[in-house]
């Protein structure tokens, strides 16, 4: 089982929770723009790194005819997608050695995988994976904004854990999260060196506030909740990752208050009260033709 990714970097509930808003079928005009994709056409679709599948699904409702794939390499992501995720064929496999014949996709895409990934390795599989004038669109996250709402800040208590941990754990090292990451200008150029024509970019702009008269207040309080699972994920983290260094009532204590300040956030919500905390992200598309 290869499972190290959900356990220690990024948990299930994380993942899943805010990807589900990022490709919540509000989005989907700046998508459908980026992608460029005929919805008529029954494509063939893969998505590399799939996570816990929310794009996937997304893209499954985006395009009712097409046949979606998605994979991931941890085994935990692929069993979550499986039972929370509908409209595409989970597996667990490598990006770096996909289980496809040449020219089976008529399009590949992922989200936040690419920085993760040595780039010979992460195109030159997809390029043989894909038909001739077939379409890889790579996804990353860009700047973005953050505003906290007060309630939400840590108290001395949390800043003295979060340090602690920072100064003990070792994951990002470990699992070289990031290790290839490339700013906006150097994407395209790297697409281009491996194989694709074509290039081109954009940029989606997804805002997330939760007080914003334009959501549904399910989808604000997913937003607010959707922190939490954040929060409470990566305090899981640092339990798995460094238990050594905290006892246990550390972390009980970190568990419980985060859960009072996202509880505190929601009763503003319910009653009225405005915070206009936000998170604003901006995801680069960058598309190539094979």
């Amino acid at each position: 089982m290869n499972d190290a990714w959900s356990k220690y970097v990024q948990g299930a509930n994380t993942l899943h929770y805010s990807r589900k808003l990022r490709f919540d079928d509000i989005f989907f005009g700046q998508y459908k723009a980026l992608f460029n994709l005929d919805a008529l056409k029954k494509l063939k679709i893969l998505e590399i790194g799939c996570g816990t599948g929310a794009l996937a699904s997304s893209l499954s409702r985006w395009y009712p005819n097409a046949e979606i794939t998605a994979i991931d390499r941890d085994s935990e992501f692929i069993k979550f997608a499986s039972t929370h995720s509908r409209g595409a064929k989970y597996i667990e496999c490598d990006a770096t050695a996909l289980p496809f014949e040449d020219g089976s996709f008529d399009v590949t895409v992922s989200n936040t995988v690419a920085e993760h990934i040595e780039p010979s390795m992460f195109y030159s599989e997809q390029l043989r994976v894909l038909k001739e004038g077939g379409i890889c669109l790579v996804l990353v996250a860009s700047k973005g904004v953050k505003v906290e709402a007060d309630c939400l800040a840590d108290s001395n208590f949390e800043r003295s854990f979060w340090e602690k941990a920072a100064k003990r754990d070792n994951t990002i090292e470990k699992y070289s999260v990031g290790k290839y990451r490339m700013n906006e200008a150097q994407l395209p150029v790297i697409m281009q060196k491996y194989g694709f024509k074509d290039i081109s970019t954009g940029y989606a702009v997804i805002d997330l506030t939760p007080d914003n008269p334009k959501y549904s207040a399910e989808m604000a309080r997913e937003m607010i909740n959707a922190e939490r699972y954040s929060a409470l994920d990566a305090i899981s983290a640092v339990r798995r990752a460094i238990p050594q260094y905290f006892s246990a009532e550390e972390f009980e204590e970190m568990t419980r208050l985060a859960n009072a300040k996202y509880d505190a956030r929601l009763a503003q919500y319910d009653s009225g009260e405005k915070q206009w905390d936000t998170a604003v992200s901006v995801t680069l598309a960058v598309r190539g033709v094979k």
